[in-house]
């Protein structure tokens, strides 16, 4: 039986073979969502080793931040793009949980994990969420929790206005357009806890801003920041 579901397997993959999540070639057995090339030649930002990195910057000033860190750089058209579109907007929602799981061995290395009580992804509106289905955010939080040994929070910290896309806007503007925008259903759950917190891809840190305001609310709270990609 074993060797028949093999055999099966095989069948399947070579009518409908895997692809890579970043570079679209084909899978080989042993790996999974990111080929072996390129887990390694992704530009990573190695963000992890800068306390004083570009994402932290955005922040001086505007909120107290512990830690910041994107464990990629996007660049339009580069692999990144194409991966983040894939789970995004294509349901491929694994592609989420390795890229958290990546974020988080990287976190690890400079000892991040013991400091997380919980890891807040930043909520999508309901009806947004009705739509597509799935908060790409919480997948990536999902694959860094198992990873940090930690929790993943949702439902606390929630988006209670549907705010229009932020692409082609200002600096100045996405700071307007995320005003009020969150709020916290129980503060003191997270009272006196470390807090991180996740998105998709950071550009002026807006809605990073927005929802840090609210949680910094909470007495006692500590806030890292964490996504997958930076972009200029």
């Amino acid at each position: 039986m074993w060797l028949r579901n093999t055999y099966l397997a095989d069948l399947i993959s070579l009518i409908f073979p895997e692809l890579c999540a970043a570079c679209n070639t084909r899978l080989v057995k042993g790996e999974q969502v990111i080929c072996t090339v390129c887990r390694f030649d992704l530009p990573y930002t190695n963000f992890h080793q800068q306390k004083e990195n570009i994402v932290a910057r955005q922040f001086w000033g505007k909120l107290k931040v512990e830690n910041a860190y994107a464990l990629l750089y996007f660049t339009k058209g580069g692999k990144v793009q194409n991966m983040v579109h894939r789970f995004k907007y294509d349901g491929e929602k694994q592609i989420g949980v390795t890229l958290g799981d990546i974020a988080g061995e990287q976190l690890n290395v400079v000892n991040e994990a013991d400091k997380i009580d919980y890891i807040i992804p930043v909520p999508l509106h309901k009806s947004k969420l009705r739509k597509r289905g799935y908060n790409q955010s919480e997948l990536f939080a999902d694959g860094l929790a198992q990873r940090l040994n930690t929790s993943v929070e949702i439902n606390n910290l929630i988006r209670v206005v549907a705010t229009e896309t932020q692409t082609r806007k200002s600096r100045f503007a996405r700071f307007e357009n995320m005003q009020q925008v969150f709020t916290v259903a129980n503060a003191d759950r997270l009272t006196g806890k470390h807090v991180l917190l996740v998105d998709d891809i950071v550009t002026t840190g807006s809605t990073l801003e927005a929802c840090g305001i609210e949680l910094l609310k909470i007495p006692g709270l500590k806030l890292s920041i964490a996504t997958i990609a930076y972009a200029e």
